[in-house]
């Protein structure tokens, strides 16, 4: 017996319960697609694609290393994958399910044909529901739910064998689909900070194992290592969540991180409540909200997406985004919030950025972030808490940080690195503030009070 097994989010070997059920039953064709078609608008971003093309090497190596083979076909992923089962016979597709909108279309035309697993959460997000029976809207309340459910169980080995076909159906080589960046190749930044891959996934893990007891100290500053930069990797499924949470059993500070963890579960819940969370508001009373528009707004766009605003601390941290594909977790919220009430842009406009830009875009994480931000969202900020970007640097000791990735700012003094324009020390090579802080909160709060 011949089965497929349809990779996505999921590009691992171990603890991939997709790949383990086909292996037991016979001959497994392992396949990914690339469908640019279904996700419409929400097709994969640029750094998301560089990423991609090496994570797809790094297991193609790995199958290869068991005696299979990863098959690349591009297209509708329905279609591609009806026709792989009548070239190889095949009569069941395995593969872990997914919650963004688009693959749960597919998921629901394949039907009976296809065999969902469970692997890319702690625990399924539909099965944390309120004592109504309803999905949350506020995170504090499913993390207690979802505590109630834990710990996972733990991850399970890759098979010792996969059997491979008679015959090996027809593959596109993977340099042939140009995901890497040229003329210009914008991600020469990228190597220097990642390696993508399963491997390096599990070495990750290790090496965060050794400090997630200081996780809650140093995880809100910039200038440390404190975050466990395990996004990418979880986006792209090279690990598993419970693979992460047993990973640092036997610390007893890793709840917080753990809490942490789980806000992904939440997220892909929000989204199958609201499969369009990602373009609507999720409260419409902000329908009316009226954002900025017009060639003094793009200008302003512009400034923020290439760290040009006057604000060393968002203009680090746009720099870093640009370069490496991630941004420390404290600065995006920094930045979102930037945008929304600094410069009254919507939303919608800084998700799309980051859609593009930043390696671990999950569609659920992506959107709830922004929403959370602009206080448009189920569970979120109210629109007039309005962060004050000079004093969330100095508080999270921001310097060292600024340093690195504005080095027009290097000889800034520490005293003065968080506003050189008000201490006077401002550099001619660096931009002055594009708004005044007061001025952008009156805006900001005027504008809410309109809806």
């Amino acid at each position: 017996m011949t089965t497929l097994l349809w990779l996505r989010q999921d590009l691992r070997l171990h603890d991939q319960p997709a790949l383990i059920a086909a292996a037991a039953a016979g001959a497994v064709v392992p396949v990914y697609i690339l469908d640019d078609d279904a996700p419409g608008a929400w097709a994969i971003g640029g750094a998301q694609r560089w990423w991609l093309h090496h994570t797809l090497d790094a297991l193609s190596k790995a199958l290869e290393a068991k005696h299979s083979k990863l098959i690349l076909r591009r297209g509708d992923a329905v279609e591609i994958l009806t026709k792989l089962m009548e070239e190889t016979g095949a009569d069941r597709i395995h593969a872990i399910r997914h919650y963004e909108p688009w693959w749960r279309k597919a998921e629901a035309a394949l039907g009976e044909r296809l065999c969902l697993h469970d692997g890319n959460h702690l625990a399924r997000p539909e099965h944390v529901r309120t004592g109504a029976g309803t999905p949350f809207k506020v995170y504090s309340g499913f993390w207690r739910a979802l505590s109630q459910m834990m710990p996972p169980a733990k991850p399970e080995p890759a098979p010792r064998k996969i059997e491979a076909p008679d015959r090996w159906p027809h593959s596109y080589t993977l340099s042939s689909w140009d995901l890497l960046p040229s003329k210009p190749d914008w991600s020469t930044g990228f190597g220097e900070d990642w390696t993508p891959g399963e491997a390096a996934a599990l070495k990750r893990i290790d090496d965060f194992a050794d400090k997630v007891d200081e996780y809650e100290a140093t995880r809100n500053l910039p200038g440390e290592e404190g975050t466990s930069r395990l996004s990418p990797h979880l986006h792209f499924g090279e690990v598993s969540p419970r693979a992460v949470w047993h990973g640092v059993d036997g610390h007893h500070d890793a709840e917080k991180f753990r809490k942490e963890l789980a806000w992904r579960d939440f997220t892909d819940g929000v989204v199958m409540a609201m499969p369009d969370y990602a373009d609507a508001n999720g409260r419409p009373k902000f329908d009316t909200l009226p954002w900025r528009t017009g060639k003094a707004a793009d200008a302003d766009l512009a400034a923020w997406q290439q760290g040009k605003t006057g604000y060393p601390i968002v203009d680090a941290g746009m720099r870093q985004l640009w370069t490496t594909g991630w941004m420390h977790n404290r600065v995006r919220m920094i930045t979102a919030s930037f945008l929304i009430k600094h410069l009254l842009i919507d939303w919608r406009r800084g998700e799309r950025w980051f859609w593009d830009c930043l390696l671990c875009a999950d569609y659920g994480n992506n959107s709830v972030n922004w929403q959370w931000t602009a206080g448009t969202g189920i569970d979120s900020n109210m629109f007039s808490r309005i962060m004050a970007p000079l004093t969330q640097s100095e508080k999270f000791d921001a310097g060292d940080y600024i340093r690195r990735w504005v080095p027009e700012l290097k000889g800034v003094s520490d005293a003065a690195i968080h506003d050189p324009d008000e201490a006077g020390c401002r550099p001619k090579a660096y931009p002055a503030k594009i708004i005044g802080h007061r001025e952008a909160r009156e805006r900001a709060l005027a504008a809410g009070r309109q809806i």
